[in-house]
């Protein structure tokens, strides 16, 4: 296979604002030692490779032509919208397990204490496994607003629902009684 060095003067314009990642030291001392190299090209060095003459050509698969073998982009960058849709397929995953394991918990904290209210002779210190419960639910949804799962709004008025519903509770069987509207 023949190989032929050619300057970069005699390239299209388009190719003079590439450079050669290799060295500038490519002409070989004599025409017998050419060797085809594969080119890889970069914006980051100088042009001074293609003015030494530093490409070759190479038969194509007509045997009457020749072709310089140039890859301007070797590897195609990902398209930056499949990536966001990858990475929005991701979060939802992620964010779905989270929410699941927040209603999850408020479930059993809200089942237990219906499960209080309608025992009749319950006592006071029945509320602490359920206060137990209800600490593991508060961490839960701290933590998907931290990692911005939930609206710290949302996380609040979740974390509210299940403090008032306690607080029923305890009314309801005597253990708490709220202040007088007066007294305030």
């Amino acid at each position: 296979m023949a190989a032929t060095a050619v300057s970069c003067f005699s390239l299209p314009s388009k190719f003079r604002n590439l450079s050669l990642n290799a060295s500038s030291s490519c002409i070989p001392a004599s025409p017998s030692s050419l060797t085809l190299r594969s080119l890889s090209f970069s914006s980051n060095t100088s042009v001074s490779a293609f003015s030494n003459g530093c490409l070759t050509m190479s038969k194509a698969q007509r045997p009457s032509r020749y072709s310089v073998v140039c890859e301007a982009a070797p590897k195609n960058k990902a398209d930056s919208a499949a990536k966001r849709t990858r990475q929005a397929e991701k979060r939802r995953i992620y964010n779905k397990a989270r929410k699941s394991e927040i209603k999850t918990r408020i479930k059993k904290v809200l089942e237990a204490l219906d499960g209080l209210k309608k025992k009749p002779e319950a006592q006071s210190e029945e509320v602490l496994p359920i206060e137990k419960l209800i600490a593991e639910a508060y961490s839960v949804i701290d933590k998907a607003v931290r990692v911005g799962t939930l609206h710290r709004n949302t996380a609040a008025r979740r974390k509210s629902r299940l403090a008032r519903r306690k607080k029923a509770v305890e009314i309801h069987h005597g253990w708490y009684t709220p202040d007088s509207p007066a007294a305030a």
